[in-house]
């Protein structure tokens, strides 16, 4: 029999108590985003469609920190009316989704502010603006919400910062005011995954004959290196060549027990006939020994997290369902078939894409309900809005039963749509919660 000295006990007790709550305080420091009543001299605000800026927050906290300043990040959609009125130091990052609006994490965000009647005048704030110049309304979110600042008192640190497409120029600008508020020039080092070669491993035209563009699934492999990790839900950014500034996002449709990274590739031809860079080059132009600069990037808003326990509608449109398909893939092999899928495409003879997945799925009993509307084989236009709302009664009991809706493809038309029948649907109330649950999620482009 062992004899257990109670002194010793004690203080080996004392010693793993002190040993956890250390590990504790170490998780918590780690934290990208931390609870939103933690003390801090500067708030780090970020609205993110697909992760960029949520990113760019998380680096800026770390400089601010390298300083020695109390700073957090925090998600756009988790600050309250209170906060803001409150607040002396926010440093806001914010892209633009589609034509000049906020993205989904800043919607709520951006009605709360148009609605401030109060002096926002003990505010010190900066903006950078992430945008696309391609767009007509240019870094529109981030122009609409420092002069919405300015118009309420809010005194800005510096002029607005606007990035055209993560632009290294305007990134280093932003690093070089942070480092005169800092007060150091020791910031930490802001440069992002390292492209890593790969190859085409195959490349197939899915939709011959198709009424619309070309839609080709090429998949790649690592060139002598390991397959890296993702989750559903994740991209990939490509360098082409020939314009290497302007990396282009990719839904990755497969899972990494696949053994490589799967794509679905719209061919984009101009009106002169001409194919677009990044797309021709991957669909066409780039001979299978060619290197493809290529890397994985996480995608935190559209990956299923806390979601993956419930049931979950997925709704998309054309190659959309690249990122639908991977969480299917991930929800099945790990036995969850509380799945329903709208997807929408032209013609159902040369546009239904992952057909033998999707057949094979519903023969399993792995997709509860499949929806599916092809717009021109009807007499009238169908679209995958148009099924939900013929469908508004099981989409309300779905909900009812803790459902998570995820939306993938475009954002002209589909996105507006879908989000219209389920406004329809469930209520401006209802889909408001569901947002602020991260319940209701979207990746459209």
């Amino acid at each position: 029999m062992i004899n257990l000295d109670p002194v010793r006990l004690a203080v080996a007790a004392g010693m793993l108590l002190a040993y956890a709550a250390m590990c504790f305080a170490l998780w918590r420091s780690s934290s990208k985003r931390c609870a939103p009543d933690e003390a801090a001299d500067w708030l780090v605000v970020y609205a993110s469609q697909t992760g960029t800026c949520e990113y760019l927050a998380g680096q800026t906290v770390a400089t601010l920190r390298t300083g020695g300043l109390r700073a957090r990040a925090a998600s756009m959609d988790d600050i309250a009316e209170a906060q803001l009125r409150n607040a002396n130091r926010i440093l806001f990052i914010v892209s633009t989704y589609g034509e000049g609006d906020p993205p989904d994490s800043g919607a709520r965000f951006a009605g709360m502010l148009g609605g401030l009647d109060a002096s926002l005048g003990e505010l010190h704030y900066a903006v950078l603006a992430m945008g696309d110049s391609s767009y007509v309304n240019f870094c529109g979110f981030g122009r609409y919400l420092d002069a919405a600042l300015q118009a309420r008192g809010a005194q800005p640190l510096f002029q607005r910062v606007e990035a055209d497409r993560s632009a290294p120029a305007a990134i280093e600008a932003w690093q070089h005011h942070l480092s005169h508020l800092a007060g150091t020039s020791d910031a930490p080092d802001w440069s992002a995954p390292a492209y890593g070669e790969w190859r085409i491993g195959e490349r197939a035209l899915l939709n011959p004959g198709s009424a619309g563009a070309p839609v080709y699934r090429v998949t790649l492999r690592p060139a002598g290196a390991l397959l890296p990790d993702w989750q559903a839900g994740d991209l990939v950014q490509i360098s082409a060549p020939g314009d290497p500034a302007y990396p282009r996002e990719y839904s990755i449709a497969s899972l990494p027990a696949d053994g490589q990274i799967e794509l679905l590739v719209r061919l984009h031809v101009r009106d002169d006939g001409s194919h677009g860079v990044a797309s021709g080059w991957l669909c066409l132009q780039a001979p299978e020994q060619d290197t493809i600069q290529m890397r994985v990037r996480q995608h935190s808003r559209f990956q299923q997290g806390g979601n993956a326990a419930r049931p979950m509608i997925l709704i998309g449109n054309g190659t959309g369902i690249a990122g639908l398909r991977a969480h299917l893939k991930h929800r099945i092999a790990n036995g969850r078939r509380d799945n329903w899928l709208v997807f929408g495409e032209r013609n159902a003879a040369h546009d239904h894409f992952c057909r033998d997945d999707i057949d094979a799925w519903q023969r399993d009993g792995a997709l509860a309900s499949l929806s599916l509307a092809f717009s021109r084989d009807g007499a009238e236009p169908r679209y995958v809005q148009h099924a939900l709302s013929a469908q508004a009664e099981q989409v309300r009991q779905w909900v009812a039963q803790g459902a998570a809706i995820y939306v993938c493809g475009s954002l002209q038309g589909m996105a507006a749509g879908v989000h219209d029948a389920l406004l329809a649907a469930l209520g401006q109330q209802q889909l408001d919660q569901l947002d602020a649950e991260g319940r209701y999620r979207r990746d459209v482009y």
